[in-house]
């Protein structure tokens, strides 16, 4: 019941306008600051370890900065979900080549760090994009909620998603036949096709497929970085120039070059990623618990 009355409010507040909507989600985010202590401690030691240079102070500011970006992405969601195309197209700015995957002769890659905006990109990929985009999907415990999340990212009837729990083959196959492949390669899976790569220069569990599956199926990357704007501005979509360095010969050396890129996005933005999430919970055999 809970779960009804949560998306219920959500297409309620799809309704209002954004600087509203952005105001809601900010006083949001200080109240979850406050109350989240599970998440506020993996934000600030996580912001300690990839951001030594900042003090306390710094840190602290940092972190419940992020719990209103945070707050935000939640709440807008409802936009993402329930707004009408038009309304998007309005709020939604993208900038650089975002036809790329629809003239590519090979099969394109998007490269997402995990930054406040991305389910913005999931929908500019299909509001912009002329090819049905594949991607991977977390099933969700409760089936309410993984109904209403499957529904809002199929609404546009530009994409598909795969579970992460079943086989891979139904996805690469989707992919050799033309559909591009939003990626997000920045979070803890365990050590499953992982190796310790430096981040910030901590070594992180970091996923060898973005590496071994464009090398495999000679796909083009295209980094994309997605960003919300302050107040009622609405949002902002990069598509980046394809990257001519990857993939190589050597996963590893790729998945440096990759963590060194999404460091340099999040030092430009650092409020914006996703900082609650255990970047560093798989250790190398013999190392201490970070969390």
């Amino acid at each position: 019941m809970g779960a009804r009355l949560l998306i219920g409010l959500l297409w309620l507040l799809h309704w209002l306008p954004l600087p509203w909507l952005a105001a809601l989600g900010r006083g949001l985010g200080r109240l979850l600051y406050r109350l989240a202590g599970s998440r506020r401690r993996i934000a600030l030691r996580n912001i300690e370890l990839c951001l030594p240079a900042l003090g306390p102070a710094e840190r602290e500011a940092l972190a419940r900065d992020h719990f209103q970006w945070l707050a935000r992405s939640i709440l807008e969601r409802s936009l993402l979900w329930y707004a009408s195309e038009a309304r998007l197209r309005r709020l939604i700015h993208v900038e650089g080549d975002v036809g790329l995957a629809d003239r590519s002769e090979r099969p394109v890659m998007w490269l997402v760090p995990h930054f406040m905006g991305l389910d913005v990109a999931g929908a500019a990929v299909q509001l912009y994009g002329q090819k049905t985009a594949a991607s991977i999907y977390q099933a969700q415990s409760n089936k309410v909620f993984d109904a209403a999340i499957r529904k809002g990212r199929l609404r546009f009837g530009r994409s598909q998603i795969f579970s992460r729990q079943e086989s891979a083959k139904p996805l690469m196959r989707c992919i050799k036949q033309g559909s591009p492949f939003f990626n997000l390669p920045d979070m803890d899976f365990g050590r499953q096709d992982a190796a310790f790569v430096p981040f910030f220069g901590v070594p992180a569990a970091t996923l060898l497929a973005p590496s071994r599956m464009a090398r495999a199926l000679n796909m083009v990357v295209q980094p994309v970085v997605a960003e919300i704007l302050p107040g009622g501005q609405g949002y902002r979509v990069r598509f980046l120039p394809p990257w001519s360095h990857f993939p190589t010969d050597q996963p590893e050396a790729d998945a440096l070059a990759m963590n060194r890129w999404i460091e340099s996005e999040i030092r430009q933005n650092p409020a914006q990623y996703l900082w609650v999430h255990k970047r560093f919970k798989t250790r190398p055999d013999g190392e201490p618990k970070l969390y």
